[in-house]
């Protein structure tokens, strides 16, 4: 440790964080010697190491993100040593002595120590490899100590980057066959330490803690009555609280001027709800880290549509805005018709249509492309005098939907009969909306109440009929790393464990999502780099042979995935509404075109044996676990080669991996790259994605409206289930000519 400032020693850190680096250093060692021997300040040298070194970080020199890394590792155990009694020179101390600490602090769980003996866990502590700490870029090592690494309730640091890794793992398999869960262990261990995959934000801050819950999303239907509005809300802060996002569903609630107890034109709408859910986000924060994230989605053919498009922009009427939430728009393809050829479009109360034609619209889809029930139920309320209705263009619709994009980025789009023409268990339910990052789709229905009663005299009862509140358990390949490395095929199934044991150990606070997680044991194994892997394999983006790529790389992570789940069902068994499911009747494959061999013998195996997972693939946005990891987010193309990242500070940042080769393939910004190229790589990728993706458009705020609609036409047409945000430029992008023309 140093204690005073010492030149030598200090010169001796800087050589040993530049071991294998491309640096220039003796004009950086001779300007920040002497500043720091002139300045006298111990805690303020490794700052200025860092501070000089992110000064030098351009397109020429990546390199000086992992020498930054490497100085505030240094610090990190230079901590870690000092409270937790250690000498630092060996960078990791004892791993059960930690345990033993944050235990007793009440910072890990007990069953880390219960469940695991000494000897199990000195047996980890020998595979902890301080070095796999040098795979961290500085924002990664950054992002990771400030936001997850476990600290004692003063913030003190005692958690280390690979102890992380390793209590994870624990946390993970500690329920696993005893025989084989040293093994789980390691290989979870072997996963995460080497940034082949990361895990849930949830995940990477809760597993083995005492607080919080591992699942990120959620996706609530909310009934149409006073008790389910206001049961939803409870449940959605209680969920908020717990750093959970939602997905809320309320095409179901009646619409403005529609009828109450039989009483016309009492009725506010859905937006006096909305701006409810609104203050809950707001006030239910993520303990005071970030406010409640709550996206709602609403009907494209529902009454209060054009008031539900209005409510995330600038100007207008303020009472009937709602500036904290999320919006979503559920599109049926006769809507996406009706703009194509700029028919008309109408709308309707849904009490209305259950009161007068005995059916929802919602609960219906068009089963093949141009011809379903959806539409044959649409046209009979069309037809029916009897029913209320507005009629509008459909195009002065997409319009109020193009400008809310622009201005506030939303809409989601949901194309509501593809994501169920695909949905792998239509035999148990309907999807009507997704999440709030738009990649998960799996089967929904709201809770009913059933009755409230006084028990003993004393005890009021209350008893509801559970809908399916849908969990997103979630973790992601790094493709930036995964597929370089070729470990694929042992990652997959080490990774489709984990998430089916999130399923097991979790603790949810709503009963209804406990009961739809063992129902349906849904995962979202998802991806992030893949504008990394691309530039290592020198893919040009608005190409081809990306798309191509795209259909082969995902094609054979849904193969691996569905394998492993299959295999994890013959040793666990099949989740329990798998009978009736395109899974067993064998048509999740033959919709998809899967007709190799080694597909119909994997085929064969699922109707034969089962599978563990109802839902299996989603790709999320992960931003910050894609930091963490030094690839690029999910799917997205990287803003630019160079820029600042801004965190607590501004943070220099390149592309992953940036040099001559792969400049060329970084250097278009995300705002210049064609984004029907963009749209192309996500259709060849979301055939092989039972559930969705996290599919952003990026576009300069200037742009055609008419090249804006061809885009969603596009989407639409080509089989995409969701897109999530229209980002737009806050300044006009010079080069752009796709968007132009």
């Amino acid at each position: 440790m140093i204690t005073t400032v010492d030149g030598e020693q200090i010169s001796k850190l800087i050589d040993e964080s530049a071991e294998g680096l491309k640096l220039e250093l003796d004009s950086y060692k001779e300007k920040v010697l002497q500043a720091i021997v002139a300045d006298t300040s111990v805690e303020k040298a490794a700052d200025l190491l860092i501070k000089r070194a992110l000064e030098n970080i351009d397109e020429a020199n990546p390199d000086w993100t992992f020498f930054a890394a490497r100085i505030y590792l240094h610090t990190l155990y230079q901590n870690a040593g000092a409270n937790r009694g250690y000498e630092t020179g060996k960078k990791y101390g004892d791993f059960f002595a930690l345990l033993q600490t944050l235990t007793k602090e009440g910072i890990y769980t007990e069953m880390l120590l219960e469940k695991y003996s000494k000897e199990e866990i000195d047996h980890f502590a020998s595979f902890i490899d301080p070095e796999r700490d040098r795979l961290f870029t500085y924002l990664g090592i950054y992002t990771l100590a400030t936001r997850y690494l476990a600290t004692d309730h003063e913030k003190n640091t005692y958690e280390l980057p690979q102890e992380r890794w390793m209590v994870i793992a624990m946390h993970l398999m500690q329920d696993e066959d005893r025989a084989k869960r040293t093994d789980y262990v390691l290989e979870a261990y072997w996963a995460l330490s080497n940034l082949y995959m990361t895990v849930a934000t949830p995940t990477l801050n809760n597993a083995g803690k005492t607080h919080g819950q591992l699942s990120s999303c959620f996706i609530e239907t909310v009934d149409d009555s006073l008790q389910s509005i206001y049961d939803s809300n409870t449940d959605i802060a209680k969920l908020s609280k717990n750093g959970g996002g939602i997905g809320v569903y309320m095409g179901k609630i009646r619409s403005r001027g529609s009828s109450i107890k039989g009483f016309k034109g009492m009725s506010s709408g859905v937006v006096p709800w909305i701006k409810q859910l609104n203050n809950t986000a707001v006030s239910v924060d993520q303990l005071g880290t970030r406010k409640g994230a709550i996206a709602i989605y609403l009907d494209v053919w529902h009454q209060d549509i054009e008031a539900f498009l209005d409510l995330k922009l600038n100007n207008g009427d303020d009472r009937m805005r709602a500036h904290d939430i999320f919006t979503g728009v559920c599109l049926p393809d006769y809507f996406m018709e009706k703009v194509d050829e700029r028919g008309d479009w109408y709308l309707f109360d849904p009490h209305e249509v259950r009161q007068v034609m005995g059916y929802s619209l919602e609960d219906f889809y068009d089963e093949e492309n141009g011809d379903g029930t959806w539409r044959r139920k649409y046209q009979e309320c069309v037809a029916n005098e009897q029913l209320t209705k507005k009629k509008v263009p459909a195009i002065a619709i997409m319009k109020r939907i193009m400008k809310s994009q622009l201005e506030s980025g939303t809409p989601f789009m949901f194309y509501r009969d593809e994501v169920n023409r695909k949905n792998s268990n239509p035999h148990n339910g309907m999807i009507y909306c997704s999440n709030l990052c738009t990649e998960i789709t799996q089967n929904q229905s709201p809770t009913q109440f059933v009755e409230e009663f006084i028990e003993n005299e004393n005890t009021i009862v209350k008893k509801y009929q559970p809908g399916d509140f849908v969990v997103c358990n979630l973790s992601s390949i790094n493709l930036g790393r995964a597929v370089p490395a070729d470990v694929l095929e042992r990652l997959i199934p080490i990774q489709v464990r984990m998430l089916d044991n999130v399923i097991d150990i979790n603790t949810l606070p709503i009963l209804q999502t406990q009961l739809t997680n063992q129902k349906y044991r849904a995962i979202g194994l998802g991806t992030f780099g893949w504008h990394h892997l691309l530039a290592l394999k020198g893919i040009a983006w608005e190409t081809e042979e990306a798309v191509s790529y795209a259909d082969e790389l995902y094609e054979k992570i849904a193969y691996l995935a569905i394998q492993a789940s299959a295999e994890l069902s013959k040793e666990k068994g099949s989740y329990p509404t798998f009978k009736g499911s395109r899974w067993e009747t064998g048509e999740y494959f033959t919709t998809r075109g899967y007709t190799s061999d080694a597909w119909k013998e994997l085929q064969d195996t699922v109707q034969e044996t089962g599978i563990r997972n109802s839902y299996l693939l989603a790709v999320a946005p992960n931003s910050s676990t894609a930091m963490i990891a030094g690839s690029t987010a999910s799917i997205d193309p990287v803003f630019k080669p160079f820029y600042e990242e801004k965190k607590d500070f501004k943070i220099p940042t390149t592309a992953p991996d940036m040099d001559h080769h792969t400049y060329n393939v970084y250097r278009k910004s995300a705002y210049i790259l064609d984004q029907r190229w963009s749209v192309a790589q996500n259709a060849a990728r979301q055939r092989h994605v039972d559930q969705s993706i996290s599919f952003n458009f990026y576009v300069p705020h200037n742009i055609r409206a008419s090249i804006l609609l061809d885009l969603h036409l596009q989407a639409w047409r080509q089989g995409l289930k969701t897109t999530y945000y229209v980002r737009s430029t806050a300044n006009d992008v010079e080069e752009c000519e796709w968007c132009q023309s």
